[in-house]
């Protein structure tokens, strides 16, 4: 028994010195060697894991090399990268690269693909007048982060016609109406109309839009609120909303003009996006400024302006359409842009002149009893030519309060082509009038009467219609108040007749 318990000792003692030992055969060390080492003694697993344990997959043995036919893998074709750290040299690429706007793709887009992919013509004569401003748009586009989608509207608005004049009074590039215009800060008074500024109203252009978005958080309700109107696209939405539809631009009852619209742009963008498959060449644009402004300026004639930076007047006037008379009042706008490469040329050549020489044509302001035939035989000008330099209309007889005739006989008889290539619209004047709130009236029922929008007449008005206290409001100077409806006379109806 003494020997038993003997071997039973000396037993553990080998169990506890191996169970100290690490794999291998070497002695577990630690950093310092002196240390004592203690020995740990690890509980048993409870008899669920061990069971877990014992029915757990051993490790597969390693495959053997593999044996069987091998499959070719043809190499794909290296993946286009385009390279946004450098400016390409085409500015179409440039407005490629920036379109953000979700496309649309139903019926009418189609349709107006097909519409203008047959007018080939009629896009190259969009493109050719777009290469002056284009560059400008996109640049303005990008600083503000927003889709290059925008930079084609001007073909959808205008065909890139500065001079494009609506029977609504729109005008321009981007075709605003003179309330808009005015709302956006556009000047318009005789001598120039803001809305026709290539820089100036992109600047007001860019600003709606992005007002429009903010307001709708969608590029296509922006868009459709830019030709329909922001309230108009708000109730439209709100009606859908309270009718459990969806209120996307391609839910909403609209007129027929705004739903065609983006299916304009959407038409142009799928057309520059990828014009060969439409038999449509798009020339290369340079990727860089076509004009720059020029701040130095005295009052010059447009034709003198033209003739010194080495340009036509139909040239010069395509860049600075925004002068509605032959004489540049530097007091009124003093900027003109010019090509790039002409302003050295401009400059130069206006040093070498005084201020006597620079214009040939001042203001007069007619007396009372002037007629337009008086003032234009003494000047030396047809009643015809007054009218057209000033503006006015060939049938009208009325005398404005300010016109422009040349500043001698001796200019007038050598004016040859007028210095103008437009005849422009008649300045749309506005006066203030007051209204008294009567019993029952509303600022939206005054508003209707004297045909101006509601918005405005609360912005005017800001304490809404007080009975008995005056209102006031804006309207064109030939604007008349709707007249009353005439009481209906008392007693029998009278018979229809037919």
């Amino acid at each position: 028994m003494t020997h038993f318990k003997t071997a039973l000792a000396l037993l553990l003692a080998l169990l506890i010195a191996g169970c100290a030992t690490p794999p291998g055969g070497k002695p577990a060390t630690t950093d310092d060697e002196t240390a004592p080492q203690a020995v740990i003694e690890k509980p048993a697993p409870p008899p669920a894991a061990a069971a877990a344990q014992a029915a757990a997959p051993k490790p597969a043995a390693p495959l053997g090399p593999f044996e069987g036919p091998r499959a070719t893998v043809q190499p794909r074709d290296p993946v286009a990268l385009v390279d946004r750290t450098t400016a390409p040299p085409d500015l179409w690429q440039r407005v490629r690269q920036g379109f953000q706007i979700p496309d649309l793709d139903n019926a009418i887009v189609r349709e107006k693909t097909v519409y203008y992919a047959a007018r080939p013509e009629y896009l190259q004569r969009i493109f050719d007048r777009s290469k002056m401003y284009l560059y400008h748009i996109v640049e303005q586009l990008e600083s503000r982060g927003m889709p290059t989608e925008i930079a084609l509207l001007p073909m959808v608005e205008s065909a890139f016609n500065p001079m494009a004049y609506s029977r609504a009074h729109a005008s321009g590039l981007w075709q605003f109406i003179p309330g808009t215009g005015k709302r956006f800060e556009l000047q318009q008074n005789w001598w120039y109309d803001g809305r026709r500024d290539i820089v100036d109203s992109t600047t007001a252009a860019l600003d709606y839009l992005q007002y429009l978005y903010d307001m709708h958080g969608d590029w296509q309700l922006a868009l459709a609120s830019y030709n329909w109107g922001e309230n108009a696209v708000a109730r439209a939405i709100a009606k859908n909303k309270s009718q459990g539809k969806p209120t996307d631009y391609a839910h909403l009852t609209m007129p027929l003009e705004t739903r065609h619209y983006i299916p304009k742009l959407q038409a142009l963008k799928n057309i520059i996006n990828n014009p060969e498959p439409f038999g449509i060449v798009l020339d290369p644009i340079p990727n860089q400024p076509y004009f720059v402004a020029y701040t130095k300026l005295r009052d010059i004639d447009v034709k003198l302006a033209a003739k010194l930076a080495d340009m036509s007047v139909d040239q010069f006037i395509a860049l600075n359409p925004g002068f509605s008379r032959p004489l540049i009042r530097a007091s009124v706008t003093p900027r003109i842009v010019l090509p790039a490469d002409k302003v050295d040329t401009f400059h130069e050549n206006l040093q070498k002149l005084d201020e006597q020489s620079l214009v040939s044509w001042k203001p007069y302001y007619p007396k009372k009893g002037d007629t337009l035939e008086a003032i234009a035989k003494k000047h030396g000008m047809t009643v015809s030519r007054l009218k057209e330099v000033n503006g006015i209309s060939q049938r009208s007889r009325a005398v404005p309060s300010l016109i422009v005739v040349p500043s001698s006989s001796h200019v007038a008889a050598d004016m040859g082509k007028l210095p103008i290539m437009y005849a422009p619209p008649i300045p749309i004047t506005y006066r203030k009038i007051y209204h008294t709130v009567k019993s029952g009236e509303t600022l939206a029922s005054i508003a209707k009467r004297y045909r101006v929008s509601v918005e405005d007449m609360k912005q005017w008005n800001p304490k809404g219609a007080v009975v008995g206290q005056r209102v006031a409001m804006e309207v064109r100077s030939s604007a008349k108040p709707k007249p009353k409806p005439r009481p209906q006379p008392k007693g029998r109806p009278k018979k229809n007749v037919g």
